[in-house]
């Protein structure tokens, strides 16, 4: 575009400069822009409050069953996603993201399976659709046990 120029209100002009096969396409905008912030109540805060391993029978010792409670502040949240990764919280292992439904009180358990003994780093991410807060613990399960 060469020496193009237009008007698209009366505050606000628009003018393209000429193309330079060295500098490419310049855009130089004059004029008055405005935008509106909208400051939103978002989730502050998740702690992980209680761990709890669920009995299972024998024949299922291989799938150790941790039940999260899981607390926030401020928002409520609408997902909640579970990384469970390497004991560095490097290396994921599995994600897991569900829905939930949360009334008046920000305070959720969450079951994970963990299909072997080992050490755990667990991320556990509550949002909604203007905000995320995370929460870890690392997490030793142990033959149906955890620490």
């Amino acid at each position: 575009p060469t020496g193009a120029s237009f008007n698209s209100d009366s505050s606000t002009t628009i003018e393209t400069m000429e193309d330079s096969p060295d500098e490419g396409c310049h855009i130089y905008r004059n004029g008055y822009y405005g935008t509106g912030i909208s400051v939103v109540e978002g989730i502050l805060e998740v702690n992980i409050i209680q761990m709890t391993t669920i009995q299972t029978a024998e024949s299922q010792a291989e799938n150790s069953l941790v039940d999260f409670v899981v607390t926030c502040q401020e928002s409520l949240p609408t997902d909640v996603c579970t990384v469970v990764s390497d004991p560095t919280c490097q290396v994921s292992k599995s994600v897991v993201c569900d829905p939930v439904t949360v009334k008046n009180e920000c305070l959720l358990t969450i079951r994970r399976a963990f299909e072997e003994p080992g050490t755990y780093c667990v991320n556990i991410t509550l949002g909604d659709d203007t905000s995320q807060a995370l929460a870890s613990a690392l997490i030793s399960v142990n033959g149906g046990e955890s620490a």
